[in-house]
């Protein structure tokens, strides 16, 4: 067995000795970063001093260096979110528009609170008290900073610039339940007709309408799809013939930053694929846009503009915003009808129902984010207590 060596970063005896000119030099074997023994020194004009400098200078002989980075824990915070995202192109795991989405997060929210740091200044309690500063403004904004800050941090860390992730010790984010908001039949009746009444013509404010708006509400609200899948659907996806007739989610729309909007080979998740019978109302739309569409081919897209390109989220959202505000109506988004949907399900037939309608793979996520809440519980209860506790009931 050989001799055990010493840990990585210690040293063995110092020794002090003299040089030709009479200073003081001191000397120690200093096991390295990456394992090798090296012999470090440090010259002053007494023993004393020497060793003083030799210590400052093992100490500034960082444990933590990966061997293609130039990083150190004395690098610059704006270093490490060039390497971060660098590194994240390089693995090629994300999607473009999460990419964006990171780097926009992360040099809007993050780095002008951190880029006069260094990496090894950036520790907890900084962390934790810029979270909660920026939770008192925002609180999505704040959630959006922690998920880019782990996950820059992090890298650094395994990449052993760092020896631990500060993050793992910030205290969590709090804020009130928000519960999800949804229309109620009225509501579903009130935009319909101002949706319609804008796409008679009678309204002679904005762009002249398409036609597609009503038939997009329609859809959302009978197949639970997020805005983007709506947009997604092609020729092929739609089957009308079938009893009942139903519609294939297979896609989303995309839009990234420098680039043409287009048409994602898949949804948001891969449960979020799905094939979903759709109701009556759902149903006519969709037949009277393909008859509106005439003949297209089978990957052609049931909602496209005149150009036969994509639609953008975006622009939808902005045309719905438009038509509502001349009705006077306020505070809906596309998503609502989802959330509409959703809870028009789980009141009548259960959450597990209206998880697998959404594609989400947990009812929990269901419960949280996409159903609204009753205050009226079942009055059957009323029942169940009568005939367990009633003053007529027949005694025993």
């Amino acid at each position: 067995m050989g001799r055990p060596r010493t840990p990585i970063g210690t040293c063995g005896k110092v020794h002090v000795g003299t040089t030709d000119s009479g200073r003081f030099v001191a000397s120690a074997r200093y096991r390295d970063w990456d394992g090798a023994s090296r012999q470090v020194s440090a010259t002053a004009d007494s023993p004393a001093s020497a060793e003083r400098a030799l210590k400052a200078k093992l100490s500034k002989r960082s444990l933590f260096q990966p061997g293609p980075s130039e990083l150190t824990p004395d690098s610059g915070f704006p270093a490490l979110v060039d390497y971060w995202l660098a590194d994240m192109e390089l693995e090629g795991r994300l999607s473009l528009t999460t990419m964006q989405l990171y780097e926009r997060n992360m040099r809007g929210l993050v780095t002008p609170a951190f880029e006069n740091l260094t990496l090894r200044e950036v520790g907890v309690a900084r962390c934790d008290w810029f979270l909660k500063g920026l939770a008192r403004e925002s609180h999505s904004k704040a959630k959006q900073a922690r998920v880019v800050l782990r996950l820059a941090l992090g890298l650094a860390v395994r990449h052993e610039v760092l020896p631990r992730n500060p993050m793992d010790h910030v205290s969590r984010l709090h804020r009130e339940p928000n519960l999800p908001e949804a229309l109620t039949p009225k509501e579903v009746d009130a935009v319909r007709a101002a949706v319609r009444h804008w796409e008679s013509g009678l309204s002679k404010s904005g762009p002249r309408p398409d036609g597609q708006l009503g038939a997009i509400i329609e859809v959302m609200l009978g197949t639970s799809a997020r805005i983007g899948e709506v947009l997604a659907l092609r020729r092929r996806d739609v089957d009308l013939a079938s009893s009942p007739a139903t519609t294939r989610i297979a896609g989303t729309i995309v839009s990234r930053r420098g680039v043409p909007t287009i048409r994602q080979d898949h949804p948001k998740t891969a449960r979020s694929r799905r094939v979903v019978a759709l109701p009556s109302f759902s149903a006519e739309a969709l037949r009277s846009r393909l008859a509106q569409r005439g003949r297209i081919g089978d990957d052609d897209l049931v909602f496209a503009t005149r150009d036969e390109t994509p639609l953008t989220t975006n622009n939808v959202r902005r045309q719905l915003r438009h038509v509502l505000d001349l009705a006077g109506i306020e505070g809906v988004t596309p998503h609502m009808f989802r959330r509409t949907a959703a809870t028009a399900i789980n009141e009548r037939a259960g959450v597990e129902l209206a998880a697998a309608l959404l594609g989400h793979t947990d009812p929990r996520i269901t419960l949280q984010h996409c159903i609204r809440r009753s205050e009226a519980v079942d009055p059957i209860t009323a029942t169940l207590l009568d005939h367990a506790f009633s003053k007529d009931r027949p005694s025993r």
